[in-house]
């Protein structure tokens, strides 16, 4: 497979990414970003991002932006990058070869995990598959100052989850579709730990032996599985491009 094909490849599968977002009410106006490393060439550390100003149901394979880890556009485009894009992105595309792909987005659920003392849980289906494999990074305002790049990346860590305190969630993985079965796993985690503080009662831990058990596979391996998924979302969606 020669690198202008993947690149195609990849450019349909992020435009969808963002269309799907859209349809499960991911968005937040122009803001927020997914990000896709492209093949090693010539020009090697580049990745696709979308275009600053433009709602994610806009977003399409050829308006997608090739952006250098210096956020330099390397296209010719009428868009520009936005500026916490790069920051977040570019730093964590820089120190984590396995991370191919970023997602990033500020859910109701998700905003309001980061803005909680305790952060999220381990005592539900999904965020006892995310045990261990979480990582929380203080909120030092809009991430617009490269400073903070040295701190990001050391929150992430080697995990691939990240909740950014007051502010939302990250997820990082090899590829678009097992990146987006985490950030969901993540999001969804957090739908339930919300749902379930509204009840009445005490909620009831998961025991740490019984969490070290917890088949992790399904969200932190490379499995088939994850393309399946994507693919069927996108076909619940009536995404096609």
């Amino acid at each position: 497979m020669n690198n202008a094909y993947e690149e195609a490849h990849l450019r349909r599968d992020l435009a969808a990414c963002y269309r799907m977002f859209d349809w499960l009410g991911w968005t937040e106006l122009i803001f927020n970003h997914i990000t896709v490393r492209l093949p090693a060439s010539e020009t090697d550390n580049q990745y696709l991002i979308n275009p600053f100003g433009l709602h994610y149901a806009e977003v399409t394979p050829e308006n997608l932006l090739r952006v250098a880890l210096d956020g330099t556009l390397q296209q010719e485009s009428e868009y520009t990058v936005n500026r916490a894009g790069f920051v977040i992105h570019s730093a964590i595309h820089a120190s984590r070869a396995d991370a191919h792909c970023i997602m990033h987005m500020h859910t109701t659920a998700g905003c309001a995990v980061a803005s909680k003392e305790e952060g999220l849980r381990a005592d539900n289906f999904y965020s006892a598959m995310l045990y261990g494999d979480v990582g929380y990074h203080d909120y030092e305002g809009v991430t617009t100052n490269v400073d903070e790049q040295p701190r990001l990346i050391a929150s992430l860590g080697s995990r691939n989850h990240l909740i950014l305190r007051n502010h939302g969630l990250l997820a990082v993985g090899p590829d678009i579709p097992t990146t987006f079965n985490r950030l969901w796993t993540l999001q969804r985690a957090c739908e339930i730990q919300l749902a379930s503080d509204a009840g009445a009662g005490p909620n009831r831990a998961i025991p740490a032996e019984i969490l070290e058990k917890v088949p992790q596979s399904r969200v932190a391996s490379n499995s088939t599985v994850h393309r399946l998924i994507f693919e069927a979302m996108l076909r619940r969606a009536g995404i096609q491009l």
